[in-house]
């Protein structure tokens, strides 16, 4: 398996099984009644995206046209979580988890990048 390829399913994998355990226990996170409906979806939804990162993880190089979602998929928490925090309207571990995923959605996109660059020198 070339180095890239490796590299994706591992960033793909790491990312799932922290995604998994992470979403698992904000199912049984308190949340305010009007609120766990939308919590419940978000943390489904989420889950079903770990999933994704599985099937990539298995064979990147077939669902890398997948990787750019995947990159979305990590932004719309991030994103908004840093950006609350910035303006005093969520706590540090908010702030926290969607670092990590900013994280990870960079490593996202350092392994597309870098398969489609072995793609390409490849003539694929």
């Amino acid at each position: 398996m070339p180095p890239e390829v490796r590299f994706a399913a591992r960033v793909y994998r790491w990312a799932a099984i922290y995604g998994i355990v992470v979403l698992a226990l904000a199912y049984f996170q308190p949340v305010p009644d009007p609120w766990h409906l939308t919590h419940l979806g978000f943390v489904g939804t989420a889950l079903v995206f770990q999933g994704v990162f599985l099937v990539i993880a298995r064979d990147p190089l077939r669902f890398a046209p997948l990787m750019p979602v995947t990159l979305f998929e990590k932004l719309c928490f991030g994103v908004p979580a840093i950006a609350f925090w910035a303006r005093g309207q969520a706590d540090e571990l908010t702030a926290t988890f969607g670092a990590i995923d900013l994280l990870l959605g960079a490593l996202f996109l350092v392994a597309w990048v870098r398969l489609r660059a072995s793609s390409a020198s490849n003539g694929a």
